[in-house]
């Protein structure tokens, strides 16, 4: 029970941040300069990992998470031109902050089968849902950057 607790609430921080994020950027940014501000964002984010590896000691885990924050930089690199390049990339980030947080919560039963690196409890629900509304925001936000 207190586990669901903690991810509905860290869902709720998730979704607070996105409003707050998508808000500011939109009262501060041209639809283009928000846009290439979303796609750099992308990059660290997605190197967050990075960081979970060397606190968690996984070293093993490198290989995959370094494949997929190429691919995330890749997908940022092209949204700072293409809108639907920035919505894919945030879609999968957050579908693979959800991997992590499944893997991390059932792995550690069964360490040795786990593929990914661990991640701090409830993280990837927080960037899930931070990730997901990002991406929804610039589904709605595509007739704004149309010339």
């Amino acid at each position: 029970m207190a586990l669901v607790a903690i991810m509905l609430w860290y869902i709720v921080i998730g979704v607070l941040a996105a409003i707050g994020t998508t808000t500011i950027t939109r009262s501060q940014f041209s639809p283009r300069v928000e846009q290439v501000f979303f796609a750099l964002l992308l990059i660290p984010v997605a190197g967050m990992y990075l960081t979970f590896i060397g606190y968690f000691g996984e070293s093993w885990a490198l290989g995959p998470e370094l494949y997929a924050i190429a691919v995330f930089v890749v997908l940022a690199l092209l949204g700072l031109r293409l809108p639907a390049a920035l919505i894919l990339g945030y879609a999968l980030h957050g579908a693979w902050d959800l991997v992590h947080e499944v893997s991390t919560r059932m792995g550690s039963a069964a360490a040795g089968a786990r593929q990914f690196s661990d991640i701090p409890l409830a993280y990837g629900a927080f960037c899930a849902a931070y990730d997901w509304l990002v991406a929804g925001y610039f589904v709605t936000r595509r007739s704004a950057r149309r010339p």
